[in-house]
C-alpha cells in the first residue's frame, strides 16, 4: 500500500512538472495569441477585448496559477456545485473558444487506437520472430530476423511514413486499395452520415509498428537465448519434455519478463511518435492536432495535448507495475 501511494505522489509531481514546463515554455515564445486570433485586424479595442476574455492581460504568475488550479480534479463544477470535476484545460484560441478537453476527446481515442494497433502488430510478429530466431540460432532464419529487426529499428518514423505511404498508398494503390490519407470515420458520399473506414488505419499502424517490431524481435531473441541456457531448461529436456512444451512452459513466460518494460516504453512512445505519422497520413489524432495548433500558436491546445500524452505515459507505467506482479508474483505488492 505504501508503494502505491508513493507511485501516486510521484505521478502527480511528474504531471505538475510537465504542466509548469510547457506553460512557461510556450508563454516565452515570441508572438501574441490575440493578434493571431484577429489575423490582419489591428484594432486596439478588439485586441484588448480578446486579451481580457482569455486572461492574457493578467500577469504571468496569475495565468499560471489559474491554469494549474484548473487542472485540479476537485473544485467548483460548471453547474455551480462542488466536488469532482474534469480538469479544465482552457479553451482554444483559434476555434472560437471550444474547450480543449472536447478536442482531445475527439482525437485522443484515434491516437490510442493507432498506438494499440501498432503495438499489437509488433507483439504478434515480434515475439514469434525472436523466439524462432533463438531456436534457430546461427541459421539463415536467425540472420534474416536480425537483419530485418535492425533495419526496422534504424528507420525513423517520418522516413518510413513517407516511404510506406508512397509505395503502398500511391505506387501499389491499384492492387492494395489503400489510401495515402484518411480518417477512421469518413463522410458518406451522399451525405447520409459517417462510415467506418478501417483500411485507412492500416498504413499508419504498420508505419508506427515497424520500429517496436524490430526492438521486440531483438529483445525476445536475446532473452530467449539467455533463458534456454539456464539449468532448469536443460533439466526439462532431460525429463523427456518435447521442445514445444519446454518453449511454452519454461522459455516463453520467463523470456517475456524483460519485454514488459520495453513494450510499455514503446507504447507510451507511440503516442508521441504518432505526431509525424498522423501528419503524413492525415490521421485525425492528437499528434496532428498538436502540429496544427503549433502552426497557429494555439497554446492551450498544445499544452493540453502535451499534458494528455504525459498522463497516458504515467498511466502506462502504473499498468506496467501491475503486469510485473502478474508475471512474477515474487515482486512485493
Amino acid at each position: 500500500m505504501k508503494r502505491r501511494w508513493k507511485s501516486l505522489v510521484q505521478s502527480i509531481i511528474v504531471l505538475l512538472g510537465v504542466a509548469t514546463l510547457v506553460f512557461f515554455l510556450f508563454h516565452s515564445v515570441a508572438g501574441d495569441p490575440a493578434r493571431m486570433m484577429l489575423g490582419q485586424v489591428e484594432d486596439p479595442q478588439a485586441l484588448a477585448s480578446i486579451r481580457a476574455e482569455y486572461g492574457l492581460d493578467q500577469p504571468l504568475y496569475i495565468q499560471y496559477g489559474r491554469y494549474v488550479g484548473g487542472l485540479i480534479p476537485v473544485g467548483t463544477r460548471p453547474d455551480g456545485g462542488w466536488g469532482l470535476r474534469w480538469p479544465n484545460l482552457q479553451t482554444s484560441y483559434q476555434q472560437k473558444g471550444r474547450p480543449v478537453t472536447s478536442m482531445l476527446a475527439d482525437t485522443l481515442p484515434n491516437t490510442a487506437l493507432l498506438a494499440l494497433l501498432s503495438m499489437s502488430l509488433a507483439l504478434l510478429l515480434g515475439i514469434p520472430m525472436g523466439l524462432f530466431a533463438a531456436v534457430r540460432q546461427g541459421t539463415a532464419l536467425d540472420r534474416l530476423v536480425v537483419f530485418l529487426s535492425t533495419t526496422g529499428m534504424a528507420m525513423p518514423s517520418f522516413f518510413s511514413a513517407v516511404l510506406i505511404g508512397w509505395i503502398f498508398g500511391f505506387v501499389l494503390a491499384p492492387w492494395t486499395g489503400l489510401p495515402m490519407t484518411g480518417n477512421l470515420w469518413v463522410m458518406d458520399d451522399f451525405g447520409e452520415g459517417y462510415r467506418l473506414q478501417w483500411q485507412n488505419a492500416i498504413l499508419p499502424a504498420v508505419t508506427l509498428g515497424v520500429r517496436p517490431l524490430g526492438v521486440i524481435a531483438q529483445m525476445m531473441r536475446s532473452s530467449a537465448l539467455e533463458v534456454m541456457a539456464q539449468d532448469y531448461v536443460r533439466t526439462a529436456y532431460a525429463k523427456g519434455l518435447s521442445r514445444r512444451v519446454v518453449l511454452q512452459k519454461h522459455v516463453l513466460r520467463n523470456a517475456l519478463n524483460p519485454l514488459v518494460t520495453t513494450v510499455s516504453g514503446w507504447l507510451a512512445g507511440l503516442f508521441s511518435g504518432a505526431v509525424f505519422v498522423e501528419s503524413v497520413f492525415g490521421w485525425n489524432g492528437t499528434g496532428k492536432l498538436m502540429v496544427d495548433a503549433l502552426e497557429s500558436r494555439d497554446f492551450p491546445v498544445v499544452m493540453g495535448c502535451v499534458l494528455a500524452l504525459s498522463a497516458v505515459f504515467v498511466g502506462i507505467q502504473w499498468a506496467v507495475e501491475r503486469a510485473y506482479r502478474w508475471i512474477d508474483p515474487r515482486i512485493a505488492s
